[in-house]
């Protein structure tokens, strides 16, 4: 939903009706993750994607459907062998789909609170019936760490359960029994399926993840383009304020004179960062990098990379030691950073980096595809076995 939230805020203000597409489950490879959404107006207006094209025009018949019977449907798309011109996926997996109308202001509260949640950097969840009860399917409910909005829950334990997926930043399927009489925590989920039941599926959306950038140099501008086509907000620092400009990096969310270290420390202060955070030191200068990477190595960052020789990593290795960071902090620093694809240009060493960026969130093997067996897209979140490191 993130993709499409400002779009779909002015929606709800102006109090158009629209049907919400939301992928709810994936099996196998598919092109887009849990959470995913689409929607689609009255006057056939559609914000969004499910799957680059291969279901589009089933899920917009769908839900126009929806739109005009204000009954919520859900649907299963996968890969026919029988017709491989059925409707369905290409890429091998099964996508299932709940379609809901969005056409009064019970069923406009919870996508408002989301909407508002996202706009002020909130880490917000949606959680909507996929299966159930007469009039339990399509009901939805919002939910931040302390708050929500909507229908009422489903279940005594079903916030405490979505929360936790929340907490998480991950999206999930939970079971009820329809009398609410069973906890799934309890190790009661086989009872479940054997009464009436309803499912429910969590979807978690939060702010952009931080990339940091620090350095202003030439290559910064190009990592800081790539950074916002990942969809990260970045923010480009460096203490030389003549360098330090909004012209020279467009791109970046922010550009901020400090020194990097301070900037760092002040972000980890007021519990800016996360383990989805991202630092790209780029100065290749000790006054800047090492009180830099000696606090961003202590920090539970999802990446921290260093530019610079191999010499010069061999140095700053030997400098960190000396402050006390421990062999498996130090194993974390990707330096030299990016990986290895023969980059020269600005511009491709932001591929690289990006690519090493994306390669450590994955755990992926870093191969060629075509050399690779096995599914091309997994699951968010899903990891492949580690091979051993390449940065002590």
């Amino acid at each position: 939903m993130i993709d499409i939230a400002a779009e779909l805020g002015e929606w709800c203000a102006d109090g158009r009706p629209f049907a919400l597409a939301t992928v709810v489950g994936v099996q196998g490879s598919a092109p887009r993750p849990p959470g995913t959404c689409v929607a689609v107006d009255v006057a056939g207006q559609v914000l969004g994607s499910l799957s680059g094209g291969c279901i589009e025009g089933a899920v917009y018949e769908l839900a126009l459907e929806v739109l005009k019977t204000e009954r919520p449907q859900r649907a299963s798309f996968g890969y026919s062998d029988s017709d491989a011109f059925a409707v369905g996926l290409t890429c091998g997996g099964t996508i299932d789909i709940l379609v809901r109308p969005v056409v009064d202001e019970t069923s406009r509260d919870a996508i408002r609170y989301v909407l508002d949640a996202l706009a002020e950097g909130r880490p917000v969840a949606l959680v909507t019936v996929v299966d159930g009860p007469a009039g339990t399917l399509g009901t939805a409910r919002a939910l931040t760490a302390s708050a929500s909005a909507g229908d009422p829950p489903v279940h005594r334990d079903a916030d405490r359960a979505s929360r936790a997926l929340l907490a998480r930043g991950s999206h999930g399927t939970h079971r009820y029994a329809a009398d609410g009489g069973c906890d799934p925590a309890s190790g009661e989920v086989e009872a479940t399926r054997r009464q009436p039941y309803i499912e429910s599926f969590t979807a978690a959306y939060a702010s952009p993840p931080r990339l940091l950038v620090y350095g202003a140099i030439d290559f910064a501008a190009a990592v800081a383009g790539i950074g916002r086509f990942l969809g990260y907000h970045v923010t480009v620092c460096d203490a030389r304020e003549v360098f330090t400009t909004r012209e020279r990096f467009p791109d970046a969310d922010e550009v901020v004179v400090d020194w990097p270290h301070r900037h760092l420390r002040s972000l980890a202060d007021t519990g800016a960062l996360d383990e989805r955070t991202v630092v790209c030191v780029l100065t290749h200068d000790a006054k800047f990098d090492l009180p830099l990477l000696d606090l961003a190595l202590r920090l539970p960052l999802g990446y921290v990379g260093a530019m610079g020789s191999r010499r010069t990593h061999t140095q700053r290795l030997e400098a960190l030691r000396a402050t006390d960071l421990t062999e498996d902090q130090l194993a974390r620093l990707h330096s030299p950073i990016g990986l290895d694809i023969g980059a020269n240009t600005p511009e491709e060493t932001a591929v690289s980096i990006a690519a090493d960026i994306i390669a450590a969130r994955t755990g992926a093997p870093c191969r060629p595809l075509h050399t690779t067996d096995g599914p091309i897209h997994r699951p968010a979140g899903a990891r492949r076995a580690p091979e051993p490191s390449r940065h002590r």
